[in-house]
């Protein structure tokens, strides 16, 4: 009669057997290759190094970049970018000039992906069809009646509607990593709009035309890390200054342009440790950026809130905001936002 052997008593060692452990003295042995064996015992090591399983890493936040090529009424733009691409807001610098200005901090026009249009005034889209015309992978972001108020309004190709990609106010739209949200603000054109902009967990906030702060605007303004907002003029400079008086008037309403008392007066309500940077946005004839600096930071100081200069020193850095007024005909230092720690 055939023996029958026991599974118990006759056992096949396997791969991820715990070879330290000693055999019953009853079972035969048998003979483990030795590869076999090498790889048991790593596999036991690495349990014992990985209790929890593998590391699952997170995505890395990116910085990002702010660049002014120009601020006023002499004309509008600004360019804001990651390491992927880049969009412009506004268009009311030459076209070759935004083009040399981005080229000397080495960020191709084949890297911006498209124009933001605040509203219909010329020092804001002068140059918008120019530029879309020379780069013609370039889209033109702007709501319905900001189109319609610049085919109206000025002499532009009417193939601007060509590029032209419909936005709405409160409706987020995005230019690759960068979520954009365009808000109402009072002002005196066609159609007008500040623009809230997303990247990673930071924010930007672009206001450069508004002679008031509606509740959508602060609605947005108090929630940013980065801001861009009008200083336009200083109220004497005006008051006193060569402008007609029907101008005057006009500046000084409520969707005309904020004054520097305005403006200092509402950051320094609105000031929270999450605002980092204030950029101004001053007017070329009633302003200077000496009053200008001086009405905001004196408000924010009337606070107890310390003020850099945006130099980028260590001991600037320390300070709780940065403050900065925008040149108003040459381009800015490139500004770099960095991942929050």
């Amino acid at each position: 009669m055939a023996k029958k052997i026991s599974i118990d008593s006759f056992r096949q060692p396997s791969l991820f057997d715990a070879f330290d452990l000693v055999p019953p003295a009853n079972q035969p042995q048998m003979p483990v290759h030795p590869d076999i064996e090498r790889l048991a015992r790593q596999h036991a090591a690495e349990k014992q190094q990985m209790p929890f399983g593998p590391v699952v890493t997170q995505p890395v936040p990116n910085k990002f970049v702010f660049m002014s090529l120009g601020s006023g009424s002499s004309g509008n733009c600004s360019y804001i970018g990651d390491a992927r691409s880049g969009f412009l807001v506004d268009a009311g610098v030459d076209a070759a000039k935004v083009t040399e200005a981005l080229r000397a901090r080495n960020i191709p026009m084949s890297h911006v992906k498209g124009i933001c249009i605040t509203h219909d005034h010329s020092d804001h889209m002068r140059y918008v069809y120019t530029l879309l015309r020379h780069n013609k992978h370039m889209r033109l972001y702007c709501t319905p009646r900001a189109l319609t108020g610049m085919l109206r309004r000025h002499n532009v190709s009417r193939r601007l509607k060509d590029y032209q990609t419909n936005i709405y106010k409160e409706i987020p739209f995005e230019i690759d990593n960068f979520t954009i949200t365009a808000f109402e603000v009072q002002h005196d054109g066609t159609d007008n709009a500040g623009f809230y902009i997303q990247h990673d967990d930071r924010a930007m906030t672009i206001a450069t035309d508004l002679g008031c702060i509606s509740a959508r605007a602060d609605h947005y303004m108090r929630q940013t890390d980065y801001m861009v907002i009008e200083s336009n003029y200083d109220l004497n400079m005006l008051r006193f200054g060569p402008y007609p008086e029907y101008l005057k008037a006009r500046i000084r309403a409520c969707n005309g342009h904020m004054d520097n008392a305005e403006t200092a007066q509402y950051l320094a309500d609105i000031h929270s440790p999450r605002l980092k940077y204030i950029f101004l946005c001053l007017s070329q004839d009633n302003n200077s950026p000496e009053v200008a600096l001086s009405e905001v930071r004196n408000a924010l100081h009337n606070r107890g809130l310390t003020i850099g200069s945006a130099s980028g020193t260590p001991a600037d850095m320390e300070a709780d905001v940065q403050l900065v007024a925008l040149p108003r005909f040459d381009p800015s230092p490139l500004y770099t936002f960095r991942p929050k720690q």
